[in-house]
């Protein structure tokens, strides 16, 4: 059978069958973690006064137990895992579906900021982390770097 006929039966594929014919999809799933194999948590980063801000979308975690956030290295790590459970029962039936996931994001932080005096908040999914930045560096020096052509 040609690819195009077997698009219509692809849940008839036996799990061996389907591999090879079918490309893996995880280079896809790879874009979207870190170094350390978690997906990455898509983040808005600024600057607001003398603190830099960071918020992260991260709906349907309880931030108590599910949340972790940490300054180490001159780096602000932030990761998440999230477990979904849902049970359905009728009279003829039994349902269950576990979702989970692990979520990360590492940010660098300027040089001198004191991990004592980061806070987070979470509210309506929105998770906000706020640095303090020490004295003199919330302007940050940057330098366009041109691009040669060879």
């Amino acid at each position: 059978m040609a690819p195009t006929e077997l698009a219509g039966k692809r849940e008839e594929l036996t799990p061996e069958w389907r591999g090879s014919v079918w490309p893996s999809w995880r280079w896809f799933d790879q874009l979207f973690r870190d170094g350390d194999g978690l997906r990455m948590i898509t983040i808005e980063e600024f600057t607001e006064g003398d603190a830099l801000v960071v918020r992260a979308e991260i709906p349907g975690i309880d931030p108590d137990k599910d949340v972790q956030i940490s300054v180490a290295d001159g780096m602000l790590q932030i990761t998440a895992e999230r477990t979904e459970k849902e049970e359905k029962t009728g009279r003829h039936f039994h349902r269950s579906e576990l979702r989970y996931g692990s979520f990360g994001r590492g940010i660098p932080l300027p040089k001198g900021v004191d991990g004592a005096t980061v806070t987070a908040e979470y509210k309506d999914g929105m998770l906000e982390v706020r640095v303090p930045l020490p004295a003199g560096s919330t302007e940050v020096s940057t330098r366009r770097v041109p691009v040669v052509r060879k």
